[in-house]
């Protein structure tokens, strides 16, 4: 094999996607491990009391599928349910009342905020207003969990006794999203795969820079709110649960973040479209709306995730062996690190080499969404267009 096999771009670009990938493998703190779930824990001998906030709108259809599972909460302390029907036309908020009268279990009080000023998104403006319910009560710890989760009868219970044993201000869980159609096979572990690579969750828990949160479950301290001025300091962040994760970090509070075992999500993303709205509402706020990192954004991607098969495919056609064998080395390492991810899904380790193929829609899908800021419609939910949220998190 002659020197100029290992000069040519051929063979060089699959080179850099190899090496991209070994320092994804071993120096992005293991993001590709599953096991960074809630720590051994030993409960109080006190139970602190806990509200729980959960901001609603339009929830009519998932609703009696995860408010009796909150309601249904095996907690031994004081515990409540806020609901903040945020504006509902579906009768959200009268199918809560309707839920807690069936099921009964903790006490569940429904509220309306009425619409959000200027300078809010929807929902933190729900959430403040729920918070500050809470606040009135006294509360140990906020739960703020969105309306579309489902929690095992343990999980507030759980969640404490993390916080109190780890001394943590918030523990987040990452809800297991809903996995069904062929589309959320594809899409949905990726997208949590996508996440745990940006925001390492072995890093979160450092008193470090890096700082994230899963939206869908998060359990606050009500000090560390009150110090961190949660939800106000954070009233127009789009990717709202990373910008309180940074908050809290940034009034010196502690961050744990992880997979969930037994909480799950029971919003169902049936169709592509489904979910691409879900990913492209927000991709380009979390480049800061910036041109410049968009445009490494895709380069790079198309580096790690697409290099690799294309490299096996024109190193094969064209007799490059060398390239062949680089881009197939990376596409291994890739599908390696992404199969604990689908193991956690409980879905087929066929689907890791197709990991580029959903790198490629996640592609299509940010850049479609910085064509949807451009022209004016920004990030877009439920009948809510935020044009240019000022909270963006850092990568860390």
């Amino acid at each position: 094999m002659s020197a100029d096999v290992w000069t040519s771009p051929v063979t060089v670009v699959p080179a850099l996607s190899l090496a991209a990938w070994l320092w994804l493998l071993l120096a992005r703190g293991f993001f590709w491990r599953t096991d960074v779930t809630l720590p051994a824990r030993r409960e109080p001998a006190a139970w602190p009391s806990v509200c729980v906030v959960v901001p609603a709108r339009d929830e009519a259809a998932v609703l009696p599928a995860s408010l009796p599972s909150l309601l249904a909460q095996d907690y031994p302390g004081r515990a409540e349910v806020i609901l903040v029907d945020d504006g509902s036309t579906d009768g959200t908020g009268e199918l809560a009342g309707e839920l807690a009268r069936r099921h009964g279990g903790l006490p569940l009080t429904v509220t309306s905020p009425g619409e959000p000023p200027a300078g809010w998104t929807g929902k933190l403006w729900a959430v403040r207003h729920g918070v500050a319910l809470a606040r009135a009560r006294e509360p140990e710890f906020l739960l703020l969990t969105d309306a579309d989760i489902a929690h095992a009868p343990d999980s507030l219970r759980a969640l404490v006794a993390a916080a109190g044993d780890g001394g943590f201000d918030v523990v987040s869980q990452m809800a297991r999203l809903r996995v069904v159609s062929v589309w959320e096979r594809l899409v949905v572990p990726a997208f949590v795969y996508f996440f745990a690579q940006l925001y390492p969750f072995r890093w979160i828990a450092r008193r470090g820079r890096t700082a994230a949160a899963a939206g869908g479950c998060v359990l606050l301290r009500t000090e560390t709110a009150e110090r961190a001025r949660i939800p106000e300091a954070i009233r127009h962040a789009v990717i709202d649960d990373v910008a309180l994760a940074r908050a809290v970090k940034g009034a010196g509070g502690r961050v744990w973040l992880g997979l969930a075992e037994r909480v799950d999500s029971v919003r169902p993303y049936p169709r592509l479209g489904d979910l691409w709205r879900m990913v492209s509402r927000s991709a380009y706020a979390q480049l800061r709306h910036n041109p410049l990192v968009l445009a490494g954004t895709v380069a790079g991607l198309v580096l790690v995730y697409l290099v690799p098969p294309l490299a096996v495919v024109v190193g094969a056609a064209r007799g490059e062996t060398a390239a062949a064998l680089l881009g197939g080395a990376a596409w291994l390492v890739m599908a390696g690190t992404y199969a604990p991810m689908l193991r956690h899904y409980r879905q087929p380790l066929w689907l890791a080499p197709l990991l580029p193929f959903t790198a490629f829609l996640y592609l299509l899908m940010t850049v479609d969404s910085a064509v949807r800021h451009y022209r004016g419609r920004g990030a877009a939910w439920k009948g809510r267009t935020y044009a240019r949220p000022d909270v963006v998190p850092d990568e860390g």
